[in-house]
């Protein structure tokens, strides 16, 4: 029997945060991770390969398309896609290298193999037929989330796949068939048809983005599409079968649809089968999420709950704000988490982020409101380098002038959200961002134009 103060079942961007904050507050803590690579997720097969893949591909279509427009002549431009997926899986193991010596440079005790709570305070780890117990008086749960299945359609790693496989293609497919308009959808998505796939994404709802401001959305889908991706809206899968180096796709209403892969984007859910929950009495709901308290601690005395797995928006930045937060708590410190100012990024080119409402929210919420927009078109630093899509739009408080949410399509999106992220976390006015000086030229710029638009005195246009 191994005993700890603390231990972490997950080591993913919440899990591996938390257990290295509560090292640092004097714990001794176990982090436990059935991967050989930690990072969870995010790091081995979400975000970081993801985000590699997109910036390879998208240099790629630049060298193809684009480069030319700059006087940079090049005769033949050639892919290499299996050096591509080597620098993507480079990268990641980096990172989780990197990971893995944050957990031992703050003396936490890394566990491999599969943990699971055994009654109040023990948690046993299996890793090839063989058990470890462990014992704590408190355990934090940051085990994630996984790809969501959808009925009809049975993954089977090769042809019908998941953001997992979709990211490691030993060759690009002539038909990719996205099901999901989403974030991990279109990314994805956007990454094959740079490379040479046609790519059709089936949506069930009217729109893409489901979560993104409509206005924005809209304009997203419009820019898509002249990439040269295919959208089918209003549009549900019945079932898909593969044979031999084919899909079939069966279509509500429609014709089907023939592809070499289909990749199943329709959302995640957490990650909590199997656990051992009910050894200890954590309650959940009929998605299997976690219900915790403001503390993050469940239903269980000494069990407590951070990231994909409980309520709130599935984002690695949101599991690792909570996971210091809620060691934070378990020391007797102060913590909180603004969950009104955590921006959300859609990586597709131009990028996409947000913080705070959308303006069909503001509108359900019967809140009055004012709107302030400005397009990159008329903004100098995008012209000089040839991203002049998308636009800035910020939405205030009518009375107060209190920023409610911001909204970004366009170059450096992803960036650019963290100003009005650390305005909404103050309390900040579109008047306050008025009165910020931005260098000229920067990108930056458009989100000084449409604070200015809020109270109707924009500049450049």
């Amino acid at each position: 029997m191994h005993e700890h103060e603390l231990i972490v079942i997950g080591g993913g961007p919440g899990g591996y945060v938390a257990a290295i904050r509560a090292a640092q507050l004097g714990m001794n803590v176990a982090c436990i991770d059935e991967n050989e690579q930690l990072g969870g997720t995010c790091l081995r097969v979400g975000c970081i390969p993801s985000k590699a893949m997109l910036e390879s591909s998208e240099l790629f279509h630049q060298a193809n398309e684009t480069f030319a427009e700059h006087g940079v002549k090049l005769k033949h431009v050639e892919l290499d896609l299996a050096a591509m997926l080597r620098r993507k899986d480079k990268v990641v193991d980096t990172l989780t290298r990197g990971v893995k010596g944050l957990l031992k440079k703050n003396r936490v005790t890394h566990y491999q193999g599969r943990g699971r709570l055994d009654g109040a305070t023990r948690v046993i780890v299996e890793k090839d037929g063989k058990t470890t117990q462990l014992t704590a008086p408190r355990v934090i749960i940051a085990t994630g989330s996984r790809s969501a299945s959808l009925r009809g359609i049975e993954v089977d790693g090769e042809r019908i796949v998941t953001s997992t496989e979709a990211l490691a293609f030993a060759e690009v497919p002539k038909h990719l068939v996205v099901i999901g308009g989403g974030y991990i959808g279109l990314e994805l998505g956007s990454v094959w048809k740079r490379l040479g796939s046609k790519v059709t994404v089936l949506e069930a709802l009217d729109r893409i983005l489901a979560l993104t401001d409509q206005e924005i959305a809209g304009k997203v889908h419009k820019v898509l599409e002249k990439q040269g991706i295919e959208f089918r809206l209003n549009c549900r899968v019945s079932s898909a079968k593969a044979k031999g180096k084919s899909v079939r796709i069966e279509l509500e209403g429609g014709d089907p649809i023939e592809c070499d892969r289909l990749l199943l984007a329709v959302g995640r859910v957490a990650n909590t089968d199997n656990l051992g929950l009910e050894t200890v009495g954590v309650k959940t709901d009929k998605r299997g999420v976690i219900e915790v308290d403001a503390d993050f601690a469940t239903s269980a005395q000494g069990v407590y709950a951070i990231g994909d797995c409980i309520p709130g928006p599935m984002l690695a930045h949101k599991a690792s704000e909570e996971g210091v937060a809620c060691v934070e708590k378990i020391a007797g410190r102060w913590a909180e988490v603004n969950y009104d100012s955590i921006p959300a990024v859609v990586y597709i080119h131009p990028e996409v982020a947000a913080v705070g409402k959308t303006e069909e929210q503001l509108k359900a919420d019967g809140a009055e409101y004012k709107k302030g927009v400005f397009p990159f078109l008329a903004n100098a630093r995008a012209k000089t380098v040839g991203e002049t899509e998308g636009m800035v739009k910020i939405l205030a408080d009518a009375k107060t002038d209190r920023i409610l949410g911001v909204h970004i399509f366009g170059a450096g999106a992803g960036d650019l959200i963290h100003e009005a992220a650390a305005a909404m976390a103050f309390g900040a006015t579109s008047e306050d961002l008025v009165h910020v000086c931005h260098a000229h030229p920067t990108l930056a710029e458009a989100v000084h134009e449409a604070a200015l638009a809020v109270s109707g005195r924009v500049l450049h246009i």
